[in-house]
């Protein structure tokens, strides 16, 4: 009976491992089957087309350098100022009994004008008894020496050789004219304070303040007024050491016959007009101011009330001016525009292939709309005139002439530019 049992049991066992490798035979082949399906789709795909990168040219504006035979101009600012200024004040006490008309503020006066008047009573009478003490000095001086000369004969007659001076009457002559000559500076001081009544005025000018009128007591160094010169004004203006280079100044300049100071244009907006008027350089400071480290030059304008005035308008104190001074000339300089120099010394320029160069130059000069180039750039090359972004020699650049630009040619580059900048 336990044969019968054993041989069902093998049978199942060898039934049951061909199911599992029947099973795991089909799921290898289905493997198999995608994965060359999925390969062969693959390699059936079109493949991506490969693109090579392209840099592309960055648009700037330019221009050409030029040449061109060039005067220097140097600019600065500066407040206009009288050359004499003073404050009137008596030497003598007294009421005062006289005040010119042009004695006022902002008044106008000529040189030797009595502007203010002290009571001269007092002092015409001084002068008056000055007057009388050198005609008794003078009639004392006279009966000494007559008296000294019948002294003199009568020794001679009665043929005395030694006779003291004392009877010759010399100390006594001595003493009259020591008293005659006290008498006379007396005279001059009287008629000294006498004319001291009246101030004059020491120049031609204006009247800056007014400090007295008529019925007011005023003693020695009381304070009549400020008065200034009109004549001539002057104007201190800062240079630095490039700006003297280019004047062709030196320190403690002083103008003379052979070698005049430069021409100066100054300007100033009065009363909503622009005006201009013209004057030099006459001389400049001897040091350096060592806060500043500047030079002061002094441009002077002369009759600025009168024919140095501009279209009727003066050229008044305290007025704040700018100044433009013609300095040296330069024959075969390159200008450029003040926009395509970067920095203080450096340009963008565009090479014969369009490739950006930048190169260092020697700066004579350059304000609000010009360079002038000594060294470094040729005529004719080309500049760029607009911002760069991230400047590098050798990168590309499609150059547009600026003037073809402002005429609305090349507009699309122009903008193209501009918004590269901005990104």
């Amino acid at each position: 009976m336990s044969d019968v049992r054993l041989a069902p049991e093998n049978g199942s066992k060898k039934g049951l491992w061909l199911k599992r490798f029947l099973v795991l035979s089909v799921g290898v082949a289905i493997i198999g089957v995608t994965g060359a399906g999925l390969v062969g789709m693959n390699a059936a795909a079109p493949r991506p087309e490969e693109k090579e990168d392209v840099v592309e040219a960055l648009p700037v504006l330019t221009t050409t350098a030029k040449a061109e035979e060039v005067k220097l101009k140097v600019r600065s600012q500066g407040e206009v100022m009288a050359r004499s200024e003073v404050n009137l004040a008596s030497e003598v006490s007294g009421r005062i009994s006289y005040v010119s008309p042009a004695f006022l503020t902002g008044g106008s006066f000529s040189r030797g004008d009595v502007l203010v008047r002290i009571d001269p009573k007092e002092y015409e009478l001084r002068v008056v008894q000055a007057r009388a003490n050198v005609a008794q000095a003078r009639t004392t001086l006279k009966r000494e020496q007559s008296e000294a000369d019948i002294a003199k004969l009568n020794a001679q007659e009665l043929g005395i050789d030694q006779v003291s001076d004392l009877a010759l009457r010399e100390p006594q002559v001595a003493e009259a004219e020591a008293r005659l000559a006290s008498t006379i500076a007396a005279l001059s001081e009287a008629e000294l304070a006498l004319e001291r009544t009246k101030i004059r005025a020491p120049f031609t000018g204006r009247v800056k303040a007014k400090s007295v009128d008529v019925g007011a007591y005023i003693t020695p160094g009381g304070m009549l007024g400020s008065i200034y010169s009109s004549d001539v004004v002057e104007v201190p203006l800062a240079l630095t050491d490039a700006d003297l280079a280019a004047l062709d100044l030196g320190i403690g300049f002083e103008a003379n016959a052979s070698k005049p100071g430069p021409e100066v244009v100054l300007s100033a907006v009065v009363a909503g007009r622009s005006y201009d008027w013209k004057g030099r350089i006459t001389r400049t400071d001897s040091r350096f101011d060592p806060d500043t480290r500047v030079l002061f030059a002094y441009a002077e304008v002369k009759d600025p009330y009168g024919a140095g005035a501009s279209d009727g308008t003066p050229l008044a104190n305290g007025l704040y001016v700018s100044a433009e001074i013609d300095g040296r000339p330069i024959e075969n300089a390159v200008t450029i525009p003040r926009t395509a120099l970067r920095g203080k010394d450096k340009v963008y320029v565009v090479s014969d292939v369009d490739t950006l160069e930048i190169r260092q130059v020697g700066v004579a000069s350059s304000d609000r709309t010009e360079a002038v180039i000594t060294e470094g750039l040729q005529a004719g090359e080309t500049v760029v005139t607009s911002p760069v972004k991230s400047p590098a020699t050798g990168m590309k650049v499609q150059p547009v002439d600026e003037a073809d630009a402002r005429r609305g040619q090349g507009a699309v580059v122009a903008s193209a530019a501009n918004t590269q900048l901005q990104e």
